[in-house]
């Protein structure tokens, strides 16, 4: 089982739109990042956790050649904004793409993209089968729990993967959540910047005290902004805590 980070950028990117921003970069391709995304592969599956704008790029580069099926953390377009990307995928499964989420981004999902829906569904578009997860669910080789957690005042889902454990957008984990998390071998968690504070994101020290009250002995860090550089925040983290790059691929546990 693998876990390939697509990408590991904030909501605009690394650098963003123009360029702005370039030269608060070390020239250190880890320094590049696109919105957040992961691709999870098993003996019998492989699925994404969320489905950026960049998809196309990172499909491409990461070689993915199919989808089974997608979790989807919350609606912001950063998360969400490559879905009919999928429209080959649907060929290849010769149906429509299962995708799991919250209610209110079922909802999202079909106003932004309601030519993929209904009765009006525009011929070629993406065909998904939307799905509102709220309790554990098994599919093939893969036990998938979902995790609530508050992306500001926003309700939105981390997921629990077997042992792995994906949270993203991360401002605040309640205690029901923290105990399921226990036991979990590997944990990503967004961590925006060292600092200040922000209303809707985790900093660094932040997740750090997060990951270190767990226990959890493998963690990488994600949705970092253009202020964090990769070799010198590495060389400032404990060990076992790390920043993740665009097309990393780690082993789970």
């Amino acid at each position: 089982m693998t876990l390939t980070f697509l990408g590991t950028g904030t909501s605009m990117g690394v650098p963003v739109a123009g360029g702005f921003m370039r030269e608060e970069l070390f020239h250190d391709p880890r320094n590049e990042r696109t919105r957040c995304s992961a691709w999870i592969q098993t003996e019998e599956l492989s699925f994404l956790i969320d489905v950026g704008p960049e998809y196309r790029i990172q499909s491409i580069r990461s070689g993915i050649k199919s989808v089974d099926f997608v979790l989807v953390t919350h609606e912001h377009m950063d998360h969400i904004g490559g879905l009919d990307e999928l429209r080959m995928y649907n060929y290849k499964k010769k149906g429509p793409i299962d995708v799991y989420t919250t209610e209110t981004a079922c909802a999202s999902i079909k106003s932004r993209f309601d030519y993929m829906f209904g009765e009006n569904k525009y011929p070629g578009s993406t065909s998904l089968d939307l799905h509102v997860i709220k309790n554990v669910i098994e599919i093939g080789d893969v036990k998938i729990t979902p995790l609530p957690i508050k992306h500001g005042k926003l309700e939105i889902l981390g997921f629990r993967i077997n042992d792995t454990a994906y949270l993203t957008d991360v401002k605040d984990i309640s205690k029901s959540t923290l105990s399921l998390l226990s036991g979990c071998k590997t944990i990503v968690l967004s961590a925006l910047r060292w600092e200040p504070e922000h209303p809707t994101h985790l900093t660094i020290p932040q997740a750090v005290d997060i990951i270190e009250q767990l226990g959890i002995p493998e963690a990488y860090l994600i949705h970092m902004n253009s202020y964090v550089d990769h070799e010198k925040t590495n060389r400032n983290l404990p060990p076992h805590i790390k920043l993740a790059f665009d097309m990393q691929t780690i082993p789970l546990r």
